[in-house]
């Protein structure tokens, strides 16, 4: 019942909502379908939201999370925070404070979704947007989408699987040398060393300056 009046509170107020059941069901959504925020509960069946978004964070993904839980103990909220999370809201609450809260992290989210590279070209995330020197510039649709998954990525592999899966339909082949092509005209706009290729891993964004 909850996770209804939710939903229906955020669909008024324009956000686009996907319901799950457990956090089985709520991290396969994760991996098939992109998110700009998650709103987890602790008690659910099977895989609980602790464990869920821990999973969710060991794969490399970095969606802001907020745990909503009737769970209140200290120990509780340490193993939320530890577990990955940027909020804990605990029952019961306001659904106004529940939006203030995601509004909070949306616009945290946001300023870091703009990414420069120093020469002249930066990527927003957010509007999948190439610019370069403040103009619009096109990019076709696959290597846009490449460029993001590795943008929110950043200092994580992202193996080939998700890569195909995020980049062809699930009734298109998938084509490797197509990639490759891919990662070489994204090199020439970011920088040839910062996308890092490991054999068996996939690709990875990290900026040469942040290497040791």
């Amino acid at each position: 019942m909850l996770q209804e009046i939710i939903a229906e509170c955020l669909e008024e107020e324009g956000y686009a909502v996907v319901c799950c059941s457990d956090g089985t069901e709520a991290m396969d959504k994760v991996y098939e379908e992109h998110f700009d925020i998650l709103l987890l509960d602790v008690m659910v069946s099977g895989q609980n939201g602790f464990e869920a978004l821990r999973s969710i964070r060991q794969s490399g993904k970095e969606i802001p999370a907020i745990f909503i839980t009737a769970l209140n103990s200290l120990k509780e909220l340490e193993v939320g925070f530890k577990s990955g999370c940027d909020d804990y809201l605990r029952k019961p609450f306001e659904l106004s404070e529940l939006l203030l809260r995601m509004e909070a992290q949306l616009k945290h989210c946001k300023k870091l979704d703009i990414f420069e590279f120093g020469n002249g070209y930066c990527f927003d995330c957010a509007e999948e947007i190439l610019y370069y020197q403040g103009n619009i510039v096109n990019l076709p649709t696959k290597e846009r989408e490449l460029l993001k998954i590795l943008l929110q990525n950043e200092g994580h592999f992202v193996g080939l699987e998700q890569i195909y899966s995020a980049l062809w339909n699930y009734d298109k082949e998938p084509s490797e040398l197509s990639l490759r092509v891919y990662i070489k005209n994204l090199r020439r706009i970011i920088g040839k060393d910062n996308i890092l290729t490991r054999r068996g891993e996939g690709y990875c964004y990290q900026p040469s300056n942040m290497r040791e």
